[in-house]
């Protein structure tokens, strides 16, 4: 399954210096609003060390990662919802993503312009929200006619009726679609309604390089994810031996785009089995709590329509043991069925028939 994640922040808070720099895909990173117009989209490699692991075993002819697709958009400003800015055309961008990445200013650099006075992260967090709402609530409007007018024809939709009132009345409270306490059936039906404060999100702090390590408070709730931008900038000028010396000497394990990557990944509930063969290696990104037949698909229909079994054997004990062979002759390779619940680094291989 590809992850779509949008990169949203005010204006020069860094958003399209981290973009290219996490895709290494050349883009307009200006000292001023709305140098971004256009989204730009990059699709890179989730960085997954095991993938590597794998295969110095197999000895695959190619690796083939997970990838996540980010999504660059033009920056918002107080009054988006009502056409500031580039407002509808920034919304409408959003809307077409699985997951929001908020990148929020932490660093101080007195060169680059701030949109308003001061360097004052929780404000801007809470600029962008706002906006959020006030969208949230113009579609809820719109929505809300019809669905009374549906519900009159048709007593079955007054579920969905129900949820979108009770939405509105939230929202108006000035909060997120997503913190509503809601029955799987009425998410179901406020999925339906493309809120954008439905979205999962995650916030980004650009800091200064100096505080890539600094425990950084929750705000509003929500944890924040320090990442240098400029720092993400140099290491995508760099050989991959020469980008570990650099990340060594800043005294960090990994780099900015495995850090989100992760932090993406739990945020959404994700998480990869691997195939191992001759041919190649590769990750496969899953939700957590998937069973096998449905792992299956995201290989192939055919892979879910005709499952059979599961041939697994755990991340851990396939690189302990030296592959299918040794986990084989130690009984650590099991077949499961239908209702096996996929964990995290399994290494699988189906029967199916079609």
């Amino acid at each position: 399954m590809a992850l779509s994640i949008g990169i949203v922040g005010l204006p020069n808070v860094g958003k399209s210096t981290l973009f290219t720099a996490l895709t290494r895909k050349g883009g307009l990173a200006a000292n001023y609003p709305f140098a971004t117009i256009d989204p730009n989209v990059g699709i890179v490699d989730v960085p997954d060390d095991r993938l590597q692991v794998l295969a110095d075993i197999v000895r695959p002819g190619r690796i083939v990662p997970a990838t996540v697709e980010f999504v660059d958009i033009a920056g918002l400003v107080r009054g988006a919802s009502e056409g500031e800015g580039l407002g509808n055309q920034f919304l409408a961008n959003i809307r077409e993503t699985d997951a929001i990445c908020e990148v929020v200013r932490f660093f101080s650099d007195p060169d680059v312009i701030r949109h308003e006075s001061s360097l004052d992260p929780a404000s801007d967090m809470d600029t962008i929200q706002t906006e959020l709402v006030l969208a949230d609530l113009g579609t809820l409007e719109r929505a809300i006619p019809k669905l009374e007018k549906e519900t009159r024809r048709d007593k079955a939709n007054a579920s969905r009726l129900a949820i979108a009132q009770r939405l509105q009345g939230w929202l108006n409270e000035g909060n997120r679609a997503a913190d509503l306490d809601m029955t799987e059936e009425e998410r179901v039906a406020a999925h339906d309604l493309f809120l954008l404060t439905m979205k999962p999100i995650l916030y980004v702090a650009n800091v200064d390089e100096g505080a890539l390590d600094a425990e950084l408070p929750a705000i509003n709730g929500a944890e924040i994810v320090p990442i240098s931008a400029k720092v993400e900038a140099e290491l995508a000028e760099l050989d991959p031996e020469e980008a570990a010396e650099f990340l060594a000497d800043l005294g960090l394990a990994q780099s900015g785009l495995a850090t989100l990557a992760q932090a993406a990944y739990r945020l959404l509930g994700l998480q990869s089995y691997f195939t191992a063969g001759e041919m190649e290696v590769k990750a496969w990104t899953i939700p957590v709590g998937t069973k096998a037949p449905q792992a299956a698909g995201v290989i192939h229909s055919d892979f879910e329509r005709g499952f059979i079994k599961a041939q697994v054997c755990s991340y851990d004990d396939y690189v302990a043991l030296g592959g299918e062979q040794g986990c084989k002759n130690a009984g650590r390779l099991r077949m499961e069925g239908k209702e096996y619940v996929v964990q995290d680094g399994d290494v699988m291989h189906f029967m199916f028939n079609v």
